[in-house]
């Protein structure tokens, strides 16, 4: 038998985080249901930090994140950050979507600007000016390197605790105040406290363990690469995304990392990217870029996990003892990450919410999993 303090299910970014972060002052094993970590969405990301992503709770945690990411722990090799920059566009019509952009991002984000469409083209040089109706540019906007991030954390936990790969949990018993858990392969583990971070299997864990489940929805986005112009360097420029979703570009040495931006519920699993929504891409780039896409050279797709208010879910389980979520970090788990992490370890602690996300205007209650728990009206009934 395996006894821990806690135990991790989930080895992506969001897993590694936490048990690093938990493992400082505790014994933690993470179970991993894949043969490597970071098998599904870490492995997938495009890997942008990007301040003015996401809602309230987001850019909080993913500004919270900077100072980690500029200067990690001595586990990490180097910062992930690089310079990349961004240039959100919209089309006429859609100019009054930059100016709430602004008006909500530039008190945590105070180096967003509103830039005209010939300043966009000026800032980014593959934008057509004519498609450029409006602009918000983020010069503070950072390409991540994922796999020195995840790397870095899955080092530093590995010198404090243990890893268990190919550790798919298939049953979770709970007495005097300890679980036990078996892997599809029949080893046993035992902690008083579970962190579910598995990802698009989040409810499926809860599940096993008796718990309610979230309503998880795992949302595939498909990627592909294109050559540059003339096999062109990109070096020096920023991304460039539509302020609809509709595309997002970003460069990527002689070649260019594209996304349809697209949002399809599907079941956990291994996701397969979708064709038709590369060419629609495709017609949307050519029009609002000079790249004059005519072929892809490689494609791939992963699962951005949200729940039904794609906030993310952090906290106890209010109805089972010692069941811990974090989960719902939708396409913001990279970005988010250090901060992420370090609120799971504080609200083990039973520390609350740290005071640099709190001065953000993070509350424990927004992320809480308490706000999907069935509610009892006076009446009686539920609701």
């Amino acid at each position: 038998m395996n006894s821990y303090d806690v135990i991790v299910i989930g080895g992506g970014i969001a897993g590694v985080a936490a048990a690093y972060e938990l493992g400082k002052t505790r014994s933690v094993a993470i179970l991993e249901m894949e043969s490597t970590l970071a098998f599904h969405t870490t492995g997938r990301s495009a890997a942008t930090f990007l301040e003015t992503y996401g809602g309230p709770e987001i850019r909080a945690l993913t500004t919270g994140s900077r100072a980690f990411l500029e200067n990690p722990s001595e586990t990490f090799d180097r910062s992930p950050l690089s310079p990349l920059g961004l240039v959100w566009v919209a089309t006429e019509g859609d100019e009054a979507k930059v100016d709430r952009m602004y008006a909500e991002m530039r008190g945590l984000v105070p180096s967003v600007q509103i830039v005209s469409p010939e300043q966009a083209t000026e800032i980014n040089p593959i934008l057509n000016v004519d498609y450029v109706s409006a602009a918000l540019y983020e010069p503070e906007a950072r390409e991540i390197d994922v796999h020195a991030l995840h790397q870095g954390y899955a080092r530093g936990f590995k010198g404090i605790g243990v890893v268990h790969a190919a550790a798919r949990v298939v049953a979770a018993h709970r007495e005097n105040g300890m679980w036990t858990l078996a892997d599809s392969g029949g080893q046993r583990y035992r902690a008083p406290l579970v962190v579910n971070a598995a990802g698009a299997w989040v409810d499926v864990v809860a599940a096993i363990h008796g718990a309610r489940g979230i309503g998880i929805r795992p949302l595939r986005r498909t990627i592909f690469m294109v050559p540059s112009p003339g096999g062109s360097r990109t070096a020096g420029l920023p991304m460039a995304a539509d302020v609809n979703d509709e595309f997002y570009v970003k460069p990527d040495g002689e070649q260019y990392l594209c996304s349809p931006a697209d949002e399809v519920l599907q079941q956990p699993s291994d996701p397969r990217p979708d064709e038709l929504e590369i060419a629609r891409a495709i017609d949307v780039i050519n029009d609002a870029t000079g790249l004059d896409v005519r072929h892809v050279r490689s494609t791939w797709a992963g699962l951005r996990n949200f729940a039904p208010d794609r906030v993310p879910v952090i906290g106890y389980d209010r109805e089972v003892e010692g069941f811990f979520w974090f989960a719902g970090q939708g396409g913001y788990g990279i970005q988010t990450a250090p901060a992420a992490a370090s609120l799971v370890a504080s609200l083990i602690d039973g520390e609350g919410v740290p005071a640099d996300l709190e001065a953000r205007g993070l509350r424990s209650d927004s992320v809480s999993p308490e706000r999907f728990s069935v509610q009892v009206s006076s009446a009686g009934t539920r609701r």
